[in-house]
Parts: structure tokens; sequence; C-alpha cells
């Protein structure tokens, strides 16, 4: 009889297919680190973490603030400013003081129409011929963009242009918001008169340098500049040389502006 005996393979080799046939049916195998290396260190990692972490609230607050800014600049565009009008008329009637023209009535009255236009920055006014004498009517503007005022003195058909008086002149948005309290009768003018000097000195020939305010009102009218003398409470008898006098009302005051020939 003949036996038939099936050799065992070595112990040594067994180890092996297993392990090939683990990693053929896709088992994890464990992966091991040479001898010189090591495994980062965890505090390196924690702070560039929390470096990071600053950075992006950083950036993040700086976001917010610049959406709060934006935001504010919108509501005050156009919640606040939209409630003022582009352009307001008023009628003006003031009651004031005039010891040389009304020694005995004691109180004169000015009238006057005042547009105000305040995205654009200026002011214009129209003072018609007065009851009494001494005043010429005029069209005055107040350009507070270019910084100018020119007065178009009717009776003379002739035109004025100075630097503006911001001392007594109010900005567009304050002369609106004083004559909306005249109005309602919250706010009272003054009656005293502020008097202003000028001389009329050259000629201007370049007419667009003054503005598109000013040159509508001025255009094919002789123009001249003035010089400002003073701004003072007015307490004495006026200039009797040749002088023309306008007076208005643009601020809490009336101003008598006095405008004389170059001697």
């Amino acid at each position: 009889m003949v036996k038939i005996g099936v050799q065992q393979p070595p112990a040594a080799l067994k180890p092996e297919k297993e392990k090939e046939k683990a990693g053929g049916d896709g088992a994890a195998g464990t992966v091991l680190l040479p001898p010189g290396a090591e495994e980062p260190a965890p505090t390196v990692q924690g702070r560039r973490s929390s470096l990071s972490g600053v950075c992006y609230l950083t950036m993040g607050l700086l976001v917010l603030l610049l959406g709060l800014v934006f935001a504010s600049m919108y509501v005050y565009r156009y919640f606040f400013i939209t409630q003022l009008p582009r352009e307001s008329v008023f009628h003006c009637g003031v009651l004031y003081e005039d010891s040389l023209y009304s020694p005995f009535k004691g109180q004169l009255e000015l009238h006057e129409d005042v547009k105000i236009y305040i995205e654009e920055n200026y002011e214009q006014i129209n003072v018609p011929v007065p009851q009494f004498g001494g005043s010429d009517p005029a069209d005055i503007i107040h350009d507070f963009q270019r910084g100018l005022t020119a007065y178009h003195d009717i009776t003379l058909d002739k035109c004025y242009v100075i630097e503006l008086n911001t001392t007594i002149v109010m900005p567009p948005r304050n002369l609106w918001e004083l004559l909306v309290n005249v109005k309602k009768g919250t706010y009272l003018p003054q009656t005293y008169i502020i008097q202003e000097e000028m001389i009329a000195t050259e000629h201007v020939s370049d007419m667009e340098q003054l503005g598109s305010f000013i040159y509508r009102l001025c255009s094919g009218k002789e123009t001249y500049r003035l010089k400002r003398r003073s701004a003072r409470r007015r307490i004495s008898r006026r200039e009797a040389g040749n002088c023309h006098h306008i007076r208005h009302f643009e601020n809490t005051f009336v101003v008598e502006t006095v405008i004389c020939k170059k001697s």
C-alpha cells in the first residue's frame, strides 16, 4: 500500500502569505515611521489655529464696521435728506427798527422772496421795490459751492460780485430751518440792522468763472467786483455819496448792503 501525504508549508512563510492575503482583501495595514521621524508638536498647531482665529475675527469686525458706516450713510441720504425739499420758496415779511427813515413810527417792514436750493447749496433772494425810499430792489444769489455772492441792482441794472460772507449769510439748510420756524411762529427775527459797506472795483469780463447760478443772473449786465469795507452794527448816519443801498433778510436780522462807487 502506498501512502500519499501533503507537505505543510514552513512556519516562516505562512505569516507572509496571510499578510499578502489580508492586503489583497483591502484590510488597512500598519504604517511604521522610520526611526528618525517624530510627530509634529501639538502646541505649534494650536498657536497657528489661534492666530488664524484672531485674523478672521478682526476681518469680521472690520467688515461689520464698514457695513454700519455705509448703512448710516444710506439712512442719512435717503431718509433724512429726502425729507427736506429740494427747493423751498418763502415769502418773508420782517419788522425792524430804523430811526433814520422812521423816527416816529418806530418800525418798518421788509418783504422779500427767498428760494433755497439745499442740494445745489445756494440761495436766491428777490427784494421787490420797498414801500419806503432809500433802498433799491435787487436779486441776490449766495453760492456756497463757490463761496460767492452776487447782487443785481435792478434800478441800475448792474451786477456786483464779492466773496461770500459766512458770518452774516446763513447756509441753505440753516436758513431753511429758520424760515420754517418763523413761518410757524416759534421764532421772531431780531429788529436791528447790520450794515456792510462795499466799494466797486474792477470790471468782470469772464462771467463763466463765477459759476452757472451767478452767470444766469448777471449775463448781459455790467458786472463789477466789490471790496468790503466793514460789517458793523448800524448806528451812524448813512454815507451821502454815490452809494446805493440794498436791504435784505438772510439771517436773524436785516442786512443793509451799501455799494459805493470807487472815488
